[in-house]
């Protein structure tokens, strides 16, 4: 489980807004003034709770420990119609690709997609009216002010989707580790038992005339995911934001072709129904150790209309193809 201590994409905290301050209900005094009219300032913003997108970050693992995130409140107005100082906000950098959900009732408040957007999570409390704000013809001296609005407290729940152009999708042991580490600097476990990776993993492949696009090993998929089978649904979100979903069957399969990309599809449907649009390719792997007559033979299990190829991480075989058919599926 080492590879996964770093790797967090879901973590539920308490977010409490800042106070606003309070308004001044301040009547002006000096050496010559006696009874001069009401000079009450407003009260300062409570401080937000604002999400920060951060390219620079691909986890939540900053966040895991911070459970309760609070911002300091609004000070209260003073004379000559000063405004209290705003409360500080609370700044929480996340990658590219967070959802913010309401932790009771589920509902999705925002993402944030981009380096440097910003959202209030929380806003903080507005500040009260100082008195000078309530003088007229009839109340010429009001010895009252608006006290300041109090801040939110809400639990959130901070969902990481990894953003990539192509997710890797295939029963453990298909392969996914092994082209992810040949086609990228990435450097996933490899081993020969199920479930090797355990967390999603990274990683930019080059391409032709410098060009370049990211790659995202899903952690293996079994039948009956989606009802939380092996390691369940958790990481089906992620596929979810990938744009390219490569299918990956190994060639030494013990079912058809079709079969293992039936049930692969079903249980991506069954998660999310929208991921059927997504467009999709097929690789066949460890196909190495297969001659011509097979492969033809291999070519009439595989589902009408898409397309495939045969490729082998470790000896090299068709990879710069492969390359070309995601290039070209990414940008049509």
């Amino acid at each position: 489980m080492a590879q996964g201590s770093n790797f967090v994409d879901y973590v539920k905290v308490c977010c409490r807004s800042g106070h606003g301050g309070s308004g001044s209900a301040h009547l002006h005094r000096d050496k010559t003034t006696m009874k001069g009219g009401p000079d009450g300032g407003d009260g300062g913003r409570g401080g937000h709770i604002i999400l920060k997108g951060n390219t620079q970050l691909w986890t939540l693992l900053h966040l895991k420990y911070r459970k309760h995130i609070i911002a300091s409140g609004g000070e209260s107005g003073s004379s000559a119609t000063s405004t209290g100082a705003s409360g500080k906000d609370e700044i929480l950098e996340v990658p590219a690709g967070t959802v913010a959900k309401d932790a009771e009732t589920g509902e999705v408040l925002f993402e944030i997609t981009e380096d440097g957007e910003t959202k209030i999570l929380t806003p903080g409390g507005r500040g009260g009216l100082g008195n000078w704000h309530f003088k007229s013809s009839t109340q010429q001296t009001p010895r009252f002010a608006q006290p300041g609005m109090p801040g939110q407290e809400r639990w959130i729940i901070l969902e990481l989707k990894v953003l990539a152009d192509v997710g890797l999708v295939g029963f453990p042991n298909a392969g996914k580790s092994t082209l992810l580490s040949v086609v990228s600097a990435a450097k996933p476990e490899i081993a020969n038992y199920p479930f090797t990776t355990l967390v999603p993993n990274l990683g930019i492949v080059s391409y032709r005339d410098s060009k370049s696009f990211v790659m995202a090993d899903i952690p293996g998929i079994i039948e009956g995911a989606s009802e939380g089978k092996g390691l369940g649904y958790r990481f089906l979100r992620h596929i979810e934001r990938n744009s390219v979903l490569l299918f990956m069957v190994p060639a030494d399969t013990e079912r058809t072709i079709k079969q293992e990309y039936d049930i692969l599809l079903n249980e991506l449907s069954v998660y999310n129904p929208e991921l059927r649009d997504k467009p999709k390719l097929l690789a066949i792997t460890k196909s190495d150790m297969l001659d011509d007559e097979l492969e033809r033979e291999m070519e009439k299990e595989v589902p009408e209309g898409l397309p495939y190829i045969f490729i082998s991480s470790v000896a090299g075989k068709n990879i710069v193809q492969l390359k070309d058919m995601i290039w070209k599926a990414i940008n049509s």
